[in-house]
Order: structure tokens, then sequence, then C-alpha cells
């Protein structure tokens, strides 16, 4: 495919303006073409009202008319595959293998959703009948289900340039509800962006989907990603990014006149909770897993473990010697951007400064002169430092992790019950010794979406139980996740018919149910139709 470096607003292009800007291959410092023209206002306008005039007709749309839409894009994509990995490649520096495996989820998670609104569960249908004779107060037939919220702003992700991008999770999920979508490109791949943005685009046309289902627009993000957020047809945001950036649009979408939902995941540094028996009888292992886990992808990963929480002895100090090894042996890896590559080192330098940090492996050695290349760090301090220094529980986005030794189980409990909301949190730990660590276990329910255990956060499963969220300021909502099917009920609300009559209903609340749905009826699950997948 031809890259024309121009936003894509419903089925055509923006018209040039202003001075365009190049990406830039961050391995080499190269400036890549084509280079690419910024959107304006105008044109955050005109997709806007596309997408709302769109969204009137897009969310009528029968649930199986979507799912064709959803697979399409999973097939435009897998049919390009070789052509958007090697550009990606190009500007991100992210590995030919990773980037299969990540067209290979981007698709998969595509045709989850459509299977999920297929079977039609998630839209929650209820009916409850009326009971005339009831006293004092006769009782009213109810019925409700979940329709889509409206236009969805998406802001694409760095480090995930098909997964958490264009056609990613934030955006499969508001398609899937029916609701119209329009993408803020992340200016580290506009290209690999821009591909995706085509296929989308083609597939739309070909499944016969309105013209401004989906818009794809090129910009900063304080401008046209501020924009978007304010505009009154966008009825809800989706964001993978910085808290920095996630806490602005959050502060744009409230000041509104009519304030609106942001769906954001912000980081996380996932504290890792190694109990003794674990590390007696495995250190070397969890050393070595830990390790693979931190410099995962030059550690740009949310789920990336920047913490680790291990009693003092000498199963620790084991356990320290071999990851301290293994992560100064780690060879220098390209980081996204400067900017990111820069911010890392300073967050830890930040950490050294602090009295009672130490670094366990040495500094990057080797000449940088692109500014993208990161050594693994390995710090290491006591729960007394890190308890006292809130800098020591912000995350350092990269490959390092801070490890906290602890004299006493008392430690290792002020901290998970101190620390932010986090994505996730992992405890390394015997059998018995998970039983015995209830206390641990409930005060990080309460921090964290998703807690692992005897394994490595990195490495998201997508299905339907998956939980990608956690409280503020891991994610801007703690109900929601980004990752599996309960994504869509970002993108939904419920909506309730009282005492409509039967053809007037839509067919997922008609009392002969005829989409087979699993339902609720009068508090007890009604089953849907044999050949519907949901039922039986």
């Amino acid at each position: 495919m031809k890259l024309e470096g121009l936003s894509l607003i419903g089925h055509g292009t923006a018209r040039p303006k202003g001075e365009p800007m190049h990406p830039i291959n961050p391995a080499t410092g190269e400036a890549l073409e084509p280079a690419y023209h910024w959107a304006d206002l105008e044109d955050v306008d005109r997709a806007a009202q596309l997408a709302w005039q769109a969204f009137r007709r897009f969310r009528l749309f029968p649930a199986g008319a979507r799912a064709r839409l959803l697979r399409r894009i999973a097939e435009q994509i897998e049919a390009h595959g070789p052509e958007i990995q090697q550009r990606a490649h190009l500007e991100t520096a992210l590995p030919l293998p990773r980037l299969q495996a990540e067209t290979a989820r981007t698709c998969h998670q595509l045709r989850l959703f459509a299977s999920l609104i297929e079977q039609g569960w998630c839209w929650d249908a209820r009916v409850d009948h009326p009971d005339p004779a009831r006293q004092p107060v006769p009782k009213p037939d109810v019925r409700s289900h979940l329709i889509p919220l409206g236009p969805v702003a998406v802001f694409s992700s760095s480090n995930f340039p098909l997964a958490f991008s264009v056609a990613g999770g934030d955006t499969a999920s508001a398609l899937a509800a029916g609701c119209t979508v329009i993408v803020k490109a992340h200016q580290n791949h506009m290209g690999t962006s821009e591909l995706v943005g085509r296929l989308i685009q083609q597939a739309v046309r070909e499944c016969e989907a309105p013209e401004g289902t989906f818009s794809l627009l090129f910009g900063r993000g304080t401008e046209i990603g501020q924009a978007l957020v304010r505009h009154p047809m966008i009825k809800a945001v989706g964001f993978t990014g910085s808290r920095k950036g996630g806490r602005a649009l959050m502060d744009a979408a409230a000041a509104r006149p009519e304030p609106i939902p942001v769906y954001a995941e912000m980081g996380s540094i996932n504290p890792v909770f190694l109990l003794p028996g674990a590390l007696r009888e495995r250190a070397d292992a969890i050393a070595s897993g830990l390790h693979g886990s931190v410099t995962l992808g030059v550690g740009q990963f949310c789920t990336c473990p920047g913490l680790i929480l291990a009693p003092t002895g000498p199963d620790t100090d084991r356990f320290l010697e071999k990851l301290s090894q293994q992560m100064a042996n780690t060879p220098t890896g390209v980081m996204l951007t400067s900017e990111l590559c820069a911010a890392y080192h300073a967050g830890v330098e930040a950490c050294l400064k602090i009295p009672g940090v130490r670094r366990l492996t040495p500094p990057l050695a080797q000449a940088d002169p692109v500014g993208t290349r990161a050594a693994a760090a390995l710090l290491v301090t006591t729960a007394e430092v890190f308890l006292a220094h809130e800098t020591l529980m912000e995350e350092v986005f990269g490959p390092s992790t801070l490890v906290v030794l602890c004299t006493d189980r008392s430690q290792l409990l002020e901290i998970a019950e101190r620390i932010e909301g986090q994505l996730t949190a992992t405890i390394h730990a015997t059998p018995e010794e998970l039983l015995e660590a209830r206390d641990l276990v409930q005060a990080l329910e309460l921090k964290v979406g998703r807690l692992v255990f005897n394994g490595f956060p990195t490495g998201v499963e997508v299905c339907h139980a998956m939980v990608h969220g956690g409280p503020y300021p891991a994610t801007s909502d703690g109900r929601s996740t980004s990752v599996g099917t309960r994504a869509i009920l970002r993108f939904l609300r419920p909506v309730c018919y009282q005492n409509f009559p039967d053809a007037a209903l839509p067919e997922a609340l008609q009392e002969k149910n005829p989409l087979g749905l699993l339902r609720i009826v009068d508090g007890r699950p009604e089953l849907g139709r044999p050949d519907n997948p949901v039922a039986g």
C-alpha cells in the first residue's frame, strides 16, 4: 500500500496542511518517508460530525453485521501482515517476531469480540413481567438491556503499535458495542497507523457500514487529542499512555458541559512479593523469570515488574546474586523514542540520589548517538527507605526493577497497603504459604486488577475472564478493563422500557426472544436457542 501521510476521515483523506513531520527510526535516527501532515480543528470537527451521523445508523446494525466488519478487519490485517510488521519494525525497533505475535493478538481480539456480540450475552437483557394484581401497587412490565454510548475517541499507545493502537482492543470493543470510532494515532508509528487505518477504512466500505464509522487523525495530543475529547459529539474516550497524558484527558472530559467517561490506562509498577518458602525452593528460577519479565521489550510493558519485595536472608542473597548477573549481562536495547529513553535514565538516577538506594548493575557504557539505548538496571534498598520516599513508588518506564528488602512480614503488608493502585501484583509462595498469606492477598485485592500466583505479570491473555485494569492511578476507573470481553462494557449504557407493547420493543427484549439470547427473566436465567452458542 502507498502511504500518503494524511489523516483518514470517513471514506476519504484530509487535505495536506502545515509543516509535515517525518517518523523517526529509533535505532538509527533516520527520518522515514512519508512526512505526515497534522490534522487541524476543522478536521476534528468533520470527523466528529461524520462519526455522530454514522453512529445513528451503525448502532442499529445487527450484531452479525458488526461481527462481519470485525472479522473483515482481522482478515485484512493478516493479509498485509508482513508489510505492516516491517513498517512497525522501522518505526519502533521492536523485533519482527514480537510484531508477528502482536499481529496475531490483534486479530484474535477482533474475532473474540465478533463472537461475543453474535452470542449476545454482553447486552445483559433483563425482563421483569408485570403483576397487575400486586398490592398495594400493581407491578409494571419492565425490560432493559445495554446500548452503545456514541462516538468514541481512541488514543493509540506508543509501546503496542498494533494491539493497543488503531485496530487494538479499544477500537475492537467500541465497534463491537455499536459505537463509531475516531483514532488519534501515536506520532511514533504513523506509517504503521496509516497502513492499518486504510485497511479498516476499506473494510468499512466493503461491509457497507456508514461513512464516519471510522476515522484516523494525526496530530499532537495536546492539540488534536484535547480537541477530540472536548468535542460535543464524542461520548467516551479510550487511552493507553502516561499518567500525565491520561490525567489531562480526564480533566478535559470532566470540564465539558456534558462530562464523558475517560477509560485511561496509565501505568503501574506491578509489585512482586517473594515469600520465604518459594525463595528457598527455587530462588534461581524466580530470578531467571523476573529477569525475562523486566527486560522483555526493553522493559516497555505496562505490566513490567518494577518492584520486588523479598525477606532478608541467605535465600534472598542467592536470588539477588543470580538476578544481578543476568541483568548485568543483558545487552542494551533500543527504546521506542529518545524522549522515553531520557525519561528512563532520569528515573533511575532520581532513585539513586536517595540515600540507601544502590545499583547492582553497571550503567550504560557504549556510545549512544541516537539517544535511544537503555541498559538494564537492578536497584536495591530497604523497606524503611522505600516507605520514606514516594519517588521510589513511581513507575520508571524501561528495563529496571527495585528490590526492597523486608526484615519481617509486617513490612510486606505495610508496603502492600501503601502502594498506589496497580494493574497487577504477583505472589511467589508455596501453596501452604499462600493460604497463610490471606491478609496479604486481601490487601492486594484492594490495590490491583490482576493477582498472579507463581508467575510473572508480563503477557496479558486475551480472554473472557481477563482484567487489565486496576484502581487509580493504574487506570482512571478501577471498575473497567481494556483487555478481555468485559472491555465492551466501557462503551455501553443501560436503557429500560416500561409497559412497551411487545412489537415496539427491541428484539432482544421481545417476549419470544427471537434472537435466542441468554436473558434474565423474572430474576432467573433464560437460555437462548440451541443454535445460539451461548445456549446450553
